[in-house]
């Protein structure tokens, strides 16, 4: 596939690969992380399929001055929180200017690309990772040589905001980069590291059930259908669809027709369709 400038060698996985994350999918994960993030297990498992020497779950707005790590293995003291989350504003703002120069941390703000696992060598040479500033203020003084990334979008109607996207690293000291086999893995992960996130966040915050008069009306409003057409269907008037409505955001926790209805029936939507991961 290719990855901004650069063209790498077709995802491969064998099939001892193939069987492994079959079991890793078909397992079922009790645990929940302390706060918000992916199941324990889970990340323990990967890190067992994937080699590196440290993974973080990271959320990001661009645009914003929000960034936040969710969760790490292995776990991350205070001040080390503090150093890798950039709290001080003028640290930021360095920092800031330093992922403006890391074509693979930006690749999904500046391609609209969400599903590409990227990692710096698909865009710089050896000699040139290491003269970026995010080489040299971050990356090198925590001992991080290679990275492999993996994007999701912040589902709607739990904690999402304009561009704002969780972001899933592997890294790994001097040695050997990530291989392609490790992108093929990643990438055939994917979709069950959404799906998990989604189910633990939904786990978290548990949706207030719906009355059987909001699902028929929220059903409808899933179907594509007007606040007018709603009416219709159900004779009633446009106002009362609108309370309805405003009556069923305020259940669910959400502010939007898309946000309840993805809120609501979360499986009867396709996750990887549109602008989804």
């Amino acid at each position: 596939m290719a990855v901004g400038c650069s063209v790498v060698s077709p995802e491969v996985a064998s099939e001892r690969d193939l069987r492994a994350l079959a079991a890793i999918v078909s397992e079922n994960r009790p645990d929940l992380p302390d706060g918000e993030g992916l199941p324990p297990s889970l990340l323990a498992d990967l890190m067992g399929q994937i080699r590196c020497d440290f993974l973080s779950l990271d959320r990001s707005a661009s645009g914003r001055h929000a960034y936040s790590i969710l969760q790490a293995i292995p776990a991350l003291s205070d001040d080390e929180l503090k150093a890798f989350e950039n709290v001080d504003p003028a640290r930021w703002e360095h920092w800031r200017a330093c992922r403006s120069d890391c074509l693979s941390n930006t690749y999904p703000e500046r391609t609209g690309d969400l599903r590409s696992v990227v990692k710096p060598s698909d865009f710089y040479s050896a000699r040139q990772w290491h003269s970026t500033g995010m080489y040299c203020d971050y990356h090198r003084p925590h001992g991080i040589e290679h990275e492999l990334q993996l994007c999701l979008p912040e589902p709607a109607g739990l904690s999402a905001g304009p561009g704002r996207s969780v972001r899933l690293y592997l890294y790994r000291g001097p040695g050997p980069d990530f291989s392609e086999r490790d992108r093929a893995v990643l990438t055939l992960l994917r979709p069950h590291l959404y799906q998990a996130y989604l189910d633990a966040e939904r786990r978290r915050h548990p949706v207030r059930r719906l009355t059987p008069r909001q699902t028929e009306l929220l059903s409808l409003v899933a179907a594509g259908h007007t606040n007018t057409q709603v009416a219709r269907r159900l004779g009633v008037t446009e106002g009362t669809v609108r309370t309805h409505l405003e009556n069923i955001y305020g259940r669910l926790g959400v502010s939007s027709r898309t946000a309840a209805v993805t809120r609501a029936f979360p499986r009867t939507l396709a996750p990887f369709g549109g602008n989804c991961p």
